[in-house]
């Protein structure tokens, strides 16, 4: 479907120094924030406490969140849990109180707003558990971005795989570097929203990859270069882009406005990804492929080598 088509081709890799000059010292920001600064690990990996509640009517989630901040507690985590009458509330470990007296607090607080609540249930999760849930979350990136490269060599060539994966890579980084920059709270739904980012982007490498592979072999377009290549290439999926993105940005958007703050985190991790997802794949990924070296043959296959398997 394309609303409009744009007729001349877009010089992009003309600007492609200058735009990656710019990715790599964003790049090297985000990696010097989170060297230093490190992330801002939510209950779900640094462990604390667990609480579940019932109220006889809907809770008014906000209200607990300000009981919670009043107790010292502004980073705990507070959402419906089932129905909006269930709530459950994280929160971080605090020196000298029990999983059991921190509760009993809580719980006294809320109930000089509502002396209906019942406590459901308390848990306490260890570090233990957050440490190994970040290093299966490690592991996720790792395995998806194997996947990735090993996909894009099958299906095109090696130095689209490597450029991918670079694009990619990037993506993850800039969100990762966002967070910590900014002291935001990294739990497991913005690493939900990470792993999620990580196919966004491909997908959209891959359409423009495809793009390049149909030029390659028209026989029409063998007078341009690989510069021109890509600019025709990025430019003739340039609709298909505008209208994805924008649909798909609509609705994150709506949720980082309208979804409250349980989830808010996660449709900005969304939001900065869908953002450096368009970038990466059109003045990251495209630009490497062209200094990789990519050339006609690595797509088509020469005339005379066809013409000889077509006799056969």
């Amino acid at each position: 479907m394309e609303f409009f088509r744009i007729r001349r081709d877009i010089p992009f890799m003309r600007f492609a120094l200058l735009f990656n000059v710019i990715s790599i010292i964003t790049f090297l920001v985000a990696v010097g924030s989170l060297a230093t600064r490190g992330l801002s690990l939510g209950v779900d990996f640094t462990g604390g406490t667990v609480i579940e509640l019932s109220y006889p009517g809907p809770a008014d989630l906000n209200q607990i969140r300000a009981v919670t901040a009043k107790l010292g507690f502004a980073e705990a985590s507070v959402q419906n849990f089932g129905t909006s009458r269930d709530v459950l509330i994280r929160l971080p470990v605090k020196q000298g109180l029990t999983s059991a007296k921190l509760s009993e607090i809580v719980l006294q607080e809320l109930r000089k707003e509502d002396s209906k609540v019942v406590m459901r249930r308390v848990e306490f999760v260890g570090p233990q558990v957050g440490q190994e849930l970040f290093e299966a979350g490690a592991l996720a990136l790792l395995f998806v971005s194997i996947g990735i490269v090993l996909y894009l060599w099958l299906r095109f060539e090696w130095k689209f795989g490597v450029a991918a994966i670079v694009a990619n890579m990037h993506d993850v980084v800039i969100i990762l570097g966002v967070f910590s920059l900014f002291g935001l709270e990294f739990s497991l739904p913005v690493l939900a929203a990470v792993l999620a980012i990580l196919g966004y982007s491909v997908n959209e490498s891959v359409v423009v990859f495809d793009r390049v592979r149909e030029v390659f072999r028209n026989r029409r377009m063998r007078s341009k270069s690989v510069a021109q290549v890509l600019d025709h290439a990025i430019t003739a999926t340039m609709s298909r882009t505008i209208i994805t993105h924008f649909s798909t940005q609509l609705m994150v958007c709506a949720m980082l406005i309208f979804g409250g703050e349980t989830l808010f985190y996660f449709a900005l991790a969304l939001t900065i990804g869908i953002l450096f997802g368009i970038y990466s794949s059109v003045l990251v990924a495209s630009p490497i492929v062209m200094w990789l070296g990519v050339t006609r043959e690595d797509l088509a296959k020469p005339e005379k080598k066809q013409e000889a398997e077509a006799v056969v």
